[in-house]
């Protein structure tokens, strides 16, 4: 009366070791392409590292420096500009002043 069906998510042994055989091949792929990627490749060793840090803090830094000049410079030139206001006028000049007193 009963008959011994196999359930619908139970798949043959060779299926499954066929399937998960595909999966590793394909782990095994991307991994490669991973480890061949320049981010990868550049951190590879400590000096790489090391020098890659070094570059990025120089660039900030010098970043960080050239846009502070420039928006002291503009800031100066419009806070220059606005003599004609009484009370922000003598306190532009005085800011000025400061500026270019060496």
């Amino acid at each position: 009366m009963l008959k011994s069906r196999k359930n619908s998510n139970e798949t043959d042994p060779a299926e499954r070791e066929k399937s998960l055989s595909q999966e590793v091949r394909d782990l095994r792929t991307q991994v490669e392409r991973m480890n061949n990627h320049r981010f990868i490749r550049l951190h590879d060793s400590v000096w790489k590292l090391g020098l890659f840090q070094l570059y990025r803090g120089l660039a900030f830094g010098l970043g960080s420096v050239l846009g502070a000049t420039l928006l002291v410079s503009v800031l100066a030139f419009i806070l220059a500009s606005i003599d004609f206001v009484p009370v922000l006028g003598d306190w532009a000049k005085q800011i000025i002043d400061e500026i270019q007193t060496p």
